[in-house]
């Protein structure tokens, strides 16, 4: 049984509960053997959805859906629905590897270039010496091709970490996880760059404040028509409270 708190958003159901509680259900889940698919969303993500009808799809069949995003924490106190706290990616990631060395679960890494994936993976190993690696592969793949899926089935890993950023992560995940019978698999985005080392976080006190968007904004202004997103998924939220209402 789910011990985890949920609140639903424009139709998502998102989860509302501190990153332990959420990492203990993985763990029970993994334990269980049951397989599980987590989405890190954002608000960039969940207006995707709106623009394509497959992709909606793809994550109506997550078993979890988390809120990477400031926004979608924004968006439910608008709506009166607040969640407990965002749960970033990345963050989850390396509770994730964490975990994996406590309990001796294996991991398999999928994204990114070659000699990020490389680098994250070295990075890995030095951050938890005892983390049991089954593999690794770059991003740059076939999507057709069921040769990776099958080499990761040959490793049977516990956790699959896909970097191949949205919405081709949780489509391959969707696509490809019907062959295995048990593992976490989570769209990670761009948290192998920043594991190598080649991509910054912000530092803590902007996380704390709930600026690393802008901070990843002001390092990158190239990002800035990808931010443009965050006030109309907002004005959706604003607009879905008042139709509530009246």
């Amino acid at each position: 049984m789910d011990i985890l708190k949920t609140v639903e958003l424009l139709g998502t159901k998102f989860i509302s509960s501190p990153m332990e509680a959420f990492v203990q259900e993985l763990n029970r889940r993994l334990i269980s053997g049951q397989q599980t698919f987590v989405v890190t969303a954002n608000p960039e993500i969940m207006m995707y959805t709106y623009k394509d009808p497959n992709y909606a799809q793809v994550l109506k069949h997550a078993d979890y859906i988390i809120p990477d995003g400031i926004g979608v924490v924004m968006a439910s106190k608008i709506l009166k629905k607040p969640i407990e706290s965002r749960l970033p990616g990345f963050d989850l990631m390396m509770h994730l590897l964490e975990l994996a060395t406590e309990k001796n679960y294996s991991v398999y890494f999928l994204g990114a270039k070659e000699e990020v994936i490389v680098k994250a993976v070295k990075q890995a190993a030095i951050q938890f010496p005892k983390l049991k690696i089954a593999g690794y592969h770059h991003g740059y793949i076939d999507f057709n091709d069921t040769s990776i899926i099958e080499e990761i089935r040959s490793k049977s890993p516990d956790i699959v970490l896909v970097g191949l950023g949205f919405p081709q992560q949780e489509m391959w995940i969707q696509n490809n996880r019907h062959v295995m019978e048990k593992g976490v698999f989570m769209g990670v985005g761009g948290s192998f760059d920043v594991l190598a080392g080649l991509v910054k976080r912000a530092p803590e006190i902007w996380q704390k404040l709930n600026l690393e968007w802008l901070y990843r904004l002001i390092k990158q202004p190239s990002r800035w028509r990808r931010m443009t997103v965050l006030p109309l998924y907002l004005l959706k939220a604003i607009k879905a409270r008042l139709k509530r209402e009246n």
